[in-house]
Parts: structure tokens; sequence; C-alpha cells
């Protein structure tokens, strides 16, 4: 696979104690041209007017693209709450200058949804009709982050593609395939005409199955990864995917390497090299 086919971008994640200006100056010294922010790391999420300002210069002054904001938590669960919660957070993307919002659904960690599947369809349905006028508004794109967790209410690519297709919603709202949460659903699928952003990351811990792990586990990518980073990539290549592959690990030894830009440089080498 020719190298300049894939295209690597970072998520704020990978130092998410890095104020603006630092984080990318790590994409630029790996020669990256696009960086995601987020809303749920600390001091520096995007969560005021005046950050988001600082965030979009920030990446203005580096050269860098603002590929998302990254996340509308919660989603699917659509009423007037969450309707106030898109409208805050779509502004704040449009002042940061991103391209798209990560809208992520809600994980029911005690399991006490009695929903059914027809009942999920139809709040991602009002979800999407909610959200999409909202988006547009503002300029913006939806990428729907699929939460391949078991207790996650919105599990498989199927479903969103589904809702996605059945409201002729292609032009508004695309797929956002993470590369963890598609081997911990166990999803076979593959849905690059409709994937709008990959986020990538690792798992090594031998012991733990795929359908428990969590967030901690994620790293970057290397040769002891179970999650199949490689297949998935080149999956989704060579049937078209043209896009993003964003950095998104969450592991605190991730958080505290010395040198960022080394570490990510040589997960880039090594999935380079096996592509």
């Amino acid at each position: 696979m020719r190298e300049e086919r894939v295209k690597f971008a970072l998520n704020h994640m990978v130092c998410p104690r890095f104020s603006f200006k630092e984080f990318c100056h790590v994409a630029v010294a790996l020669g990256l041209e696009a960086v995601e922010y987020r809303n749920d790391v600390g001091f520096h999420s995007i969560d005021s007017h005046e950050k988001a300002r600082e965030a979009g210069t920030a990446a203005k002054d580096a050269g860098l693209k603002v590929l998302t904001i990254n996340a509308l938590s919660r989603f699917n669960l659509w009423d007037e709450i969450r309707a106030e919660e898109a409208e805050k957070l779509a502004l704040l993307a449009k002042e940061a200058g991103a391209h798209a919002l990560v809208l992520c659904p809600h994980v029911d960690v005690e399991d006490e949804s009695e929903s059914s599947e027809d009942e999920r369809a139809a709040g991602l349905e009002r979800a999407l009709s909610g959200l999409s006028p909202i988006l547009g508004a503002h300029g913006l794109k939806g990428f729907i982050e699929v939460l391949g967790f078991p207790v996650s209410t919105l599990r498989f690519k199927k479903d969103a593609a589904a809702a996605i297709r059945n409201g002729g919603y292609e032009g508004r709202f695309s797929l956002l395939h993470d590369t963890f949460h598609h081997k911990g659903s166990g999803e076979k699928e593959f849905y690059p005409d409709l994937t709008g952003l990959v986020h990538i990351s690792g798992v090594e811990e031998p012991a733990v199955g795929f359908e428990e792990m969590q967030d901690s586990h994620r790293i970057l990518i290397g040769p002891k990864d179970r999650l199949d980073n490689i297949g998935q990539m080149r999956e989704l290549c060579e049937k078209g995917y043209q896009g993003y592959f964003s950095f998104e690990p969450f592991s605190e030894p991730v958080w505290k390497l010395k040198d960022h830009a080394e570490a990510v440089r040589e997960s880039i080498q090594y999935i380079l090299g096996r592509l």
C-alpha cells in the first residue's frame, strides 16, 4: 500500500495535559496536517468561547486543520436538554474552526435500559432529525462514533448506517470508525463509503477479553497490538476510504510519555511498514 494514501492526524487525547499550542506543536513536529480537539480533557477542554477561539487560533497559526470537536455525549437520548447542549457545542466547534462534531451514544453502565431495538432505532432517528438543522446552521457535519461496549445503546455501525441512509442524511452525517470499538463489538462489516474519520489505538494487555476492554487499555499501536489495527486500516483503504486515521489513546502511560512526537512517529513507522 502506498504511503501517500494514508493520512494521519492527532486527537488531543494523545497528550490531554498539553495546551492547545503545545498539542499543535506535536502535530507539526510529526509533519501532520490535522488535529482533533475535545471537550473532556480538563483544563484544555473546548468548553468556552474563549478556549474555542484560542484553540482555533493555535491550529491556524500552526497551519493545521481542525477535524472535529469530540464530543456530544448521549446524543441518541434526544430531548430539549440535548438540543441545547448540541447548539452550544456546535457554536464552539464553529469558533474553533472545526469541520465536524463527534456524536457519542449513551452507554448504560448500570444496564437499566429496557428499550427495545425498535425504540432505540426510533430514538436515533429523532436525534438525527433534531441535530441536522443545528449542524447545518453552523456548517458542520456529524460524525457518529458507534461505541462497541456491551452496554452501549448504539453498538453496531450497521444501525447508524441504516439511520443515515433511511433519513437521506448522507450529506450531513458520517460514521466514525473506531478500531477499538469495531473489535470490541465483534462487527465484521465495514462502511468505507459512509466513513468520515477513523480513530486508531492499540491494546496489548493479554489477560483482558475483547468485550472487557476499556478505554484505559488503549495505547499507541505497535507489534503486540491485539485489535488488528493493520487489518482494519488495510480493509478500509482497499475499499476506498481516503480520510484521516487519527491517533486516540486513552492510557495514562501514554499521557506521561516524555516525547509524544517520537512515540507517535514510531507508531506511524510501524503501521506504514505493515500496511
